[in-house]
């Protein structure tokens, strides 16, 4: 007992240490700016440089906040220590086509993101990983300590950091929940997925196990994301998976991720009458699956047995970026896989292209294809339907209750759930009459201006606006 109550001492004594030393530290690094009365706007965002959907969001965000407010000064927390800010900035000029005020942005470059990594913890990965961003924070928290707080990569854990120790006001946007609903239900029913391997849904006991952790992480997850005073959600199924697990409605606010529409329905097709050429847009995480797009054509190569010609006309484009070395890994080990279904001839894989060469390949394409199970929303789907490819998504998550709609008469794409359902909406496409096509095309193009630049801009400043009060 007594020993429990030193150790509470202990920890108190070190956090309120901890807490005036950064109060002090945030004092003398905004005195010594020229404008005393400057906001400074935090936003965690350990892999900007990354060049995948939630960075576009990161950019758009930037870009809003500085049209909006004229005395805000940015201050991005990043990992990407081996990048310049003039390199940082001029890829999302790239890859985004976003120009931003580079003269009030600052970043500040954190050495510990080797913390929040996956790869480094086999097990309880997201307890650890969780754990890994308090240091990470920490570490941007002293460094910086900013008036206002944004996260816009999901790191829940860093908002009691800012909040209680640098008294900074905290708001966030929330791609994907790092536990959801239907993580637990994956588990409960003993299914096995990227997130739950098939040794532990094949025991009993190691179910009940990862159930109790995973409804103990979900507790501490939801007292962590409820220091934030504004939560942006993404997708109607991550509200629904924040609003059952917060039961606090009122300070969620479902704000679509922005997305180039006005440029890309512009677009015209410029590919060779006799290509058909099936493009997927998406990193190369686990979760995006992209075995299953291989496994796609294998199952589209079956149905076309008897039509070789036609089959010779079909080529697969999987263009995605790669963070790290873990993804290149799995590029690679993608390649493998393609040459031993004795697909080489028919897939090409293309890595961090630029925004141009991106344009290039959607005028050239006929039809998309998206993998991920739970997608959260689908950047890269509402641009392939701008562009006016026809989409093939997973049924589920964010396409499913946003984006595609397959009734009849308002049809904008197609859903799919395994290989063979994925191959058969290509044939359908492949066979169906070019006025069919031209119009599940139009209605895409239609359907995707709620999803615009400017929509997304003018509800991400509605949702913070609380915070700059």
């Amino acid at each position: 007992f007594w020993l429990l109550i030193w150790l509470l001492i202990i920890t108190a004594t070190i956090f309120i240490c901890l807490r005036q030393w950064i109060q002090h530290n945030k004092k003398i690094i905004q005195g010594t700016q020229s404008k005393k009365d400057r906001l400074y706007v935090g936003i965690f965002h350990p892999y900007c440089n990354a060049g995948g959907g939630g960075e576009r969001v990161l950019w758009c965000a930037v870009r809003a906040l500085q049209n909006k407010y004229d005395n805000i000064k940015i201050v991005i927390y990043t990992g990407d220590i081996d990048s310049t800010p003039s390199s940082i900035l001029q890829k999302a000029k790239n890859v985004f086509n976003i120009s931003l005020e580079v003269d009030k942005i600052t970043f500040v470059f954190l050495n510990q993101r080797h913390w929040v990594e996956a790869r480094k913890y086999p097990h309880f990965t997201l307890l650890c990983q969780s754990l890994g961003s308090i240091v990470l924070g920490l570490e941007a928290v002293c460094k910086f300590p900013p008036d206002i707080f944004i996260d816009t990569m999901g790191y829940s854990f860093t908002f009691p950091v800012f909040r209680y120790l640098a008294g900074s006001r905290v708001g966030c946007y929330v791609h994907y929940p790092v536990i959801s609903t239907d993580m637990l239900k994956k588990v409960q029913y003993r299914q096995s997925s990227f997130n739950n391997k098939a040794y532990v849904a094949r025991n009993p006991f190691l179910t009940w196990l990862k159930l109790s952790y995973y409804r103990l992480f979900s507790k501490t997850y939801k007292w962590v994301t409820r220091c934030s005073e504004t939560i942006m959600v993404n997708s109607t199924w991550t509200e629904n998976n924040i609003v059952d697990l917060l039961n606090d409605p009122l300070k969620i606010h479902r704000v679509y991720p922005p997305c180039e529409t006005k440029h890309l329905t512009s677009l015209e097709h410029t590919g060779k009458d006799d290509e058909i050429l099936i493009v997927s847009v998406g990193q190369f995480r686990p979760e995006k699956n992209h075995p299953l797009q291989l496994q796609v054509l294998y199952e589209l190569r079956t149905l076309l047995a008897r039509d070789e010609a036609l089959w010779n006309r079909i080529k697969l484009l999987i263009v995605g970026s790669c963070r790290h070395e873990e993804d290149y890994e799995r590029l690679r080990n993608m390649q493998d896989l393609a040459k031993h279904l004795s697909l080489e001839n028919s897939i090409e894989f293309r890595v961090n292209v630029t925004y141009d060469e991106l344009l290039k390949i959607f005028q050239q394409a006929k039809i998309g294809i998206h993998t991920m199970w739970n997608e959260h929303f689908g950047i890269g789907i509402v641009e392939c339907m701008a562009a006016g490819l026809i989409m093939i998504a997973h049924r589920s998550g964010g396409p499913l209750l946003d984006i595609i709609e397959t009734s009849e008469g308002s049809q904008n794409g197609f859903l799919a759930t395994d290989a063979v359902e994925y191959a058969a909406s290509i044939l359908n496409i492949i066979l169906n009459s070019a006025e069919a096509n031209k119009n599940i095309v139009s209605s895409a193009r239609s359907s995707v201006e709620r999803f615009s630049e400017k929509e997304f801009d003018e509800q991400f400043i509605r949702a913070l606006s609380p915070l700059f009060v």
